[in-house]
């Protein structure tokens, strides 16, 4: 060991994954635990600003090669170092502990109960005092390397994460709890003799990993390093406006920014820094940026900043008006400032005043959205670090139902599984008692079938306004429209679940999709379909939800339909009777109708300056003639679908597809059904299969199979929709639209000779 303590062992440091967080493990390069002789499972000290014990573990398979040290942010804060710092790596001899004081590392947490679960939990694990520790659920046998698994603790459950810092160990320096091993644990919080900040790391979010790269640049450079800026001779960034929808952790973010920054954090709430007397916000305000100047590297966290520093040009008061100006004053400030950083949050950035909305004030904006599906695992990952999750519970599954769902959101899922699980163990609780026998808590565990329940009572908060839904239709719940079945595939499916084809071919997906055909052939169903085998959330709305008598609203509603689809993209927008939303301009007389305005929208929406990046939109309708001509050009609804009347093996798919429930008598024949119900749309057939259900129930209602008399009887009571004659029409229809995607034909008050003067849309 001479020859290391010569030429000691320096990484750089990385964040390990998220679901590593507070399991105390040190991913170390293979060749360096060679060089240091140690073997997986083995005790290491890690020596920063401060010195803190881990458990060496072999680095992630995308790590091999790479010179890193991989460790989650309850130990980068006990070593109080940084991601990108370097560290020292020894290796450690821990002691048997005679006896370890553990206390809550918060202040508002109080516990209570035995010191022999703690023992179990940190059976093995090397401590140090001062160290900032976490309790984890047990995991799974699978996940853990069978070396590693004797050094972290016996089965023990959690029903959450629980952080504790160790107070005092007996002896000092590195050691590990065996049987011998006196715990006690302290009710409250104490008062650590060396502050090591825990409370929030980068391992407590999921999803932004980009966010973060973004906001380390912009606020934990400046502040640990201010040289490189003075080299450089320009100023460092003043501030950071963080902004997207709520839940999305934007405070969170703020405050995790601050810990691993080892900078002070001063958190300013819109609504409380407001005084009632003359010039008391401003002087609050003041007091704040003072002592965070006072106490550099320091953050400022400013929290709905849109409350306090509102467009002027839009408020009456002159209270508000001034507290602006004072904040603009002191982010521009007469003497520089050195080492702070104002973080401001708001899911509203358009109603923040504009002159704080440039280079000098916050400098960079950055949009915090909605998690996409690996997101949402990281962030699943993290709220049941600390739950006793059964082996059923699949949160792959769960990352790809819980669409438009937010962190905020994920975390209230979590919470609702976790009383569903309190809920089936009500009954054997004596509520006279006043703990929970330990037997009782032992067995209990987050399954399956807890999350599933939770999902009905969760709905995604970024897309409250508009009902955001995940189809449950499949293709193999569809018949009869195969050719417009291989379209919408070819259409929605492939662009959203390949991209990198499109790009890697130098074309754009198609941006829009007109469903039209004779009403019941199954055009809502198509649409709900292609949204559920895209794995995309689908926004259904139609006309009588965006139309609205005051005058600009309903552009309004549009806007923001789109803006929520772009929100959370991958999208498929269906909007059904198109006709009656977007009818031909032109029809009406003197002022523009509220259909004229509306039709604007959309073509700016649909092929305007701002690009529609994963959000297909779908329409459905029966009457296409009616439709403004100028939305059926390519780069608007680039493709129109004819959803036509099924042939027969259409047809007989389509009962197969509605009869799949349905008790069926032997001499059920589909076929000859099929044959018999000529021209029958999708919606015809599924009436005639309730009919016959409905006959054999009127027969008897002890009947249990459902016969071909049955569907005899329903079929006297039934008919084809679309008449010959209405077929013919809609095919005429059809190759005109194919000939002339833009050809306008003369609707209501329009005349042949008004369109030899009218300019081309």
């Amino acid at each position: 060991m001479a020859d290391d303590e010569r030429n000691p062992v320096k990484l750089q440091v990385a964040n390990s994954r998220p679901e590593d967080s507070g399991r105390g493990l040190a991913h170390l390069p293979r060749a360096i635990m060679a060089r240091m002789g140690l073997a997986e499972g083995d005790a290491v000290e890690l020596v920063g600003k401060r010195s803190t014990p881990a458990i060496a573990v072999y680095p992630y398979p995308e790590d091999e090669g790479l010179e890193i040290l991989r460790i989650d942010g309850l130990q980068r804060a006990n070593a109080g170092v940084g991601s990108g710092e370097y560290i020292e790596i020894r290796a450690a001899d821990p002691k048997p502990a005679t006896r370890v004081v553990f206390a809550p590392a918060q202040k508002n947490l109080r516990l209570q109960g035995s010191a022999q679960a703690l023992k179990r939990t940190f059976a093995g694990r090397p401590l140090c005092q001062g160290d900032t520790v976490a309790t984890v659920a047990q995991q799974r046998v699978a996940d853990i390397p069978p070396e590693v698994s004797r050094h972290l603790r016996a089965p023990a459950y959690a029903l959450q994460e629980i952080r504790l810092q160790v107070l005092t160990t007996t002896p000092k320096g590195v050691v590990h709890i065996d049987a011998d091993t006196e715990i006690e644990l302290r009710a409250d919080y104490e008062e650590p003799h060396e502050s090591r900040r825990a409370d929030v790391t980068y391992d407590d979010i999921g999803g932004v990993a980009g966010t973060i790269d973004q906001l380390r640049e912009m606020v934990e450079l400046p502040l640990r390093y201010p040289e490189l800026f003075q080299r450089l001779g320009v100023d460092p960034p003043k501030g950071v406006l963080l902004h997207g929808p709520p839940g999305t952790g934007k405070t969170r973010l703020a405050r995790a920014v601050a810990n691993e920054s080892d900078a002070e954090f001063f958190l300013i709430n819109g609504p409380e820094i407001m005084g009632s007397a003359y010039g008391e916000s401003e002087k609050r305000l003041r007091e704040v940026f003072e002592q965070a100047d006072k106490a550099a590297p320091s953050i400022i966290f400013i929290d709905e900043i849109d409350s306090i520093a509102p467009k002027r040009a839009n408020v009456t008061g002159e209270a508000e008006k001034r507290l602006v100006a004072q904040l603009l004053t002191l982010m521009d400030g007469l003497e520089a400032r050195a080492n702070v950083i104002v973080i401001a949050a708001t899911n509203r950035p358009d109603a923040v005043d504009e002159a704080l909305r440039r280079p000098g004030r916050f400098d960079r904006e950055i949009i915090v959205g909605v998690p996409d599906e690996r997101g949402r695992r990281e962030i699943l990952g993290i709220h049941t670090r600390g739950m006793p999750i059964d082996e059923d519970v699949d949160l792959d599954e769960l990352a790809r139902t819980t669409y438009g769902f937010v962190g905020a959101d994920i975390a209230a899922l979590a919470r609702e599984a976790a009383i569903e699980a309190v809920r089936r163990i009500m009954p054997k609780l004596n509520l006279s008692e006043q703990t929970i026998p330990p037997d009782v808590l032992e067995t209990l565990s987050v399954g399956r079938s807890d999350f599933l329940e939770a999902l009905k009572r969760i709905q995604p908060s970024a897309m409250r306004e508009v009902m955001v839904q995940l189809p449950q239709v499949r293709w193999s719940d569809v018949g009869g429209l195969d050719d417009a079945q291989e379209r919408m595939k070819e259409g929605v499916e492939l662009p959203l679940k390949n991209p990198d084809a499109f790009r890697r071919m130098g074309i754009r997906p198609a941006k829009g999709f007109l469903l039209y055909g004779p009403p019941g052939t199954g055009k809502t169903l198509l649409a709900k379909a292609v949204a559920r085998e895209a794995s995309a959330n689908f926004i259904a709305t139609k006309s009588s939800d965006l139309l609205s008598k005051w005058y600009g609203e309903s552009e309004a509603q549009i806007a923001r339909l789109f803006a929520r689809a772009r929100q959370v993209a991958p999208c498929v927008i269906f909007i059904d009777e198109l006709d009656s939303l977007v009818p031909a301009r032109g029809g009406g007389m003197g002022e523009p109708q509220v259909t004229e305005r509306v039709v604007n929208t959309i073509l700016a929406e649909m092929d305007g300056l701002e690009e529609l990046q994963s959000v297909v939109v779908i329409g459905a309708t029966n009457r296409p003639n009616m439709i403004d001509p100028a939305l059926l050009r390519p780069g608007r609804f680039d493709e129109l679908v004819y959803v036509g009347v099924p042939g027969r093996e259409g047809r007989e798919r389509i009962l197969g597809i509605q009869t799949a429930k349905m008790p069926l008598a032997d001499d059920v024949d589909l076929g000859k059904l099929a044959e018999r119900t000529e021209r029958f749309t999708g919606a015809d057939l599924e009436d005639v299969v309730r009919r016959a259900g409905l006959a054999a129930l009127r027969e008897s209602l002890s009947n249990d199979r459902v016969t071909m008399a049955h569907f005899e009887s329903a079929l006297t009571d039934s008919r084809a929709s679309v008449t010959p004659e209405m077929e013919r029409e809609y095919e005429a229809m059809s190759a005109k639209l194919k000939q002339d995607a833009v050809a306008m034909q003369p609707i209501g008050f329009i005349t042949p000779g008004m369109l030899e003067h009218r300019e081309e849309p």
